[in-house]
């Protein structure tokens, strides 16, 4: 086979390499001609729409159908338990690297910014009245639905959590008598699924439109000027992701650069459009395949999308700091431990929060009025940029939820997990069962 040929094939039939060259054109497009390429927004939040208006069922039907079908209902806490402990270490460990990071390098320095000369104004406003507005237990108070339907049509994935919490259990206490009800649900999970599927297609449009956009509106001169602390901060990204997340795989027995390579259609996608949400419905297929349990697939990867906060701590850490020494506002260590301590309080209310990570730095800067709030105008300008790379490390962080959590629990298939990630068994079987 010519290689013109093999490209061919790899173009038309491998996804990742389909939105790789997308996003590649999508760049290009932007830089060369601004203004066409801000103009293709649409293209890409219509692809991002696609997928999250699937999310919902997806976690509904996924969750039912692994709860009502599992074994012991008190292993369903266990594992909520052992999936939240292990989200709070990672993020914590994130928090903790970003201040670390910006100690050492303190790439704000030099900088001399004047907080009287800067005025928020337009997306900055909004966030900073919106993080004004939010209180750390909001985000226990909002997985409460006003309805079981506005938990659907508002896709808020915490509150469609509880309802399939709690509509699994009550399925699974009607004994034989439910299950025509559980058969049902399983077909219109697979359904679902399809359609996901179908949308898959248009990934590649999605990234193109996504990535013209961020670089025709936010391109070149917004680079040139911040772009060493868009570089440190995707640097750090990319040694977190390598070595933190690396480490946690090495304890489950797999190595992290596979698991990379295994979901690198994911990985893309998430780079493409600045959003890891969109990527949920595969994941999840593709975390059973690997061989963890369909309960703990269900009910540990929603649950990240809503406390998994790897980005956005690693984020919170740096941006907090690039501001103060940007003021050149010296914060002693006792106060960049107090920093710390109300960035993992606020953090925990960023589910369904448009602009999450700028939110929570804009709230946090209001309420300890140490570093000027103002100081949001000075990373305003590449946030796109950043929240990519938050997007990511997030993304890499729910990679690992399942497989820590069923390990944890013992039930991960690791033998067929190291033979889909050597590529020895397709990727596309689907997961053999594991006794739970």
């Amino acid at each position: 086979m010519s290689t013109g040929s093999i490209l061919r094939s790899a173009f038309t039939t491998k996804l990742y390499v389909t939105v790789l060259v997308a996003i590649v054109l999508g760049a290009a497009l932007g830089f060369a001609a601004p203004g066409v390429g801000a103009s293709l927004q649409p293209v890409g939040t219509g692809f991002i729409a696609l997928i999250q208006m699937l999310i919902a069922p997806v976690v509904f039907c996924t969750i039912v159908t692994g709860i009502a079908s599992a074994g012991e209902l008190a292993s369903v806490g266990r594992v909520g338990v052992k999936a939240l402990v292990y989200f709070e270490v990672l993020t914590t460990i994130a928090l903790i690297i970003g201040l670390i990071v910006m100690d050492l390098l303190r790439p704000g320095d030099g900088i001399h910014a004047d907080p009287a000369t800067l005025k928020l104004s337009g997306s900055a406003q909004q966030y900073v009245q919106t993080g004004e507005s939010q209180h750390w237990y909001d985000f226990l108070i909002d997985v409460i639905p006003k309805t079981v339907v506005s938990a659907f049509t508002e896709g808020n994935v915490l509150q469609v959590l509880l309802i399939s919490i709690l509509f699994a259990i009550a399925l699974k206490g009607l004994g034989e008598r439910g299950a025509p009800l559980l058969r049902g649900i399983e077909r219109v999970g697979e359904a679902t699924f399809g359609i996901v599927r179908l949308v898959m297609y248009l990934a590649p449009l999605g990234a193109f439109g996504a990535m013209a956009y961020t670089t025709g509106k936010f391109g070149a001169a917004t680079l040139a000027s911040l772009g060493g602390v868009v570089l440190l901060f995707w640097a750090t990204g990319i040694l977190f992701c390598l070595l933190v997340f690396g480490a946690v795989a090495r304890l489950c027995g797999i190595r992290i650069l596979k698991l990379y390579r295994y979901f690198k259609d994911e990985l893309l996608i998430t780079l493409g459009t600045a959003n890891y949400e969109v990527v949920m419905p595969q994941l999840m297929k593709k975390l059973e395949n690997l061989g963890c349990p369909k309960r703990i697939v269900g009910l540990v990867v929603p649950s990240g999308y809503a406390f998994n906060g790897d980005g956005v701590c690693l984020y919170l850490g740096f941006a907090s700091l690039y501001i103060a020494q940007a003021f050149d506002v010296h914060l002693s260590l006792w106060q960049q431990i107090a920093l710390l301590a109300v960035f993992m309080i606020t953090s925990k209310g960023s589910a369904g929060v448009a602009g999450a990570g700028f939110v929570i730095l804009a709230a946090t800067l209001s309420t300890t009025g140490v570093v000027p709030v103002a100081g949001i105008m000075l990373v305003l300008g590449v946030d796109r940029f950043l929240s990519t790379m938050r997007g990511l490390v997030s993304l890499c962080g729910q990679l690992l939820g399942s497989i820590v959590v069923s390990r944890w629990e013992g039930v991960l298939d690791l033998a067929r997990a190291r033979a889909v990630l050597d590529r020895k068994t397709p990727a596309t079987e689907p997961a053999n069962p594991v006794a739970v």
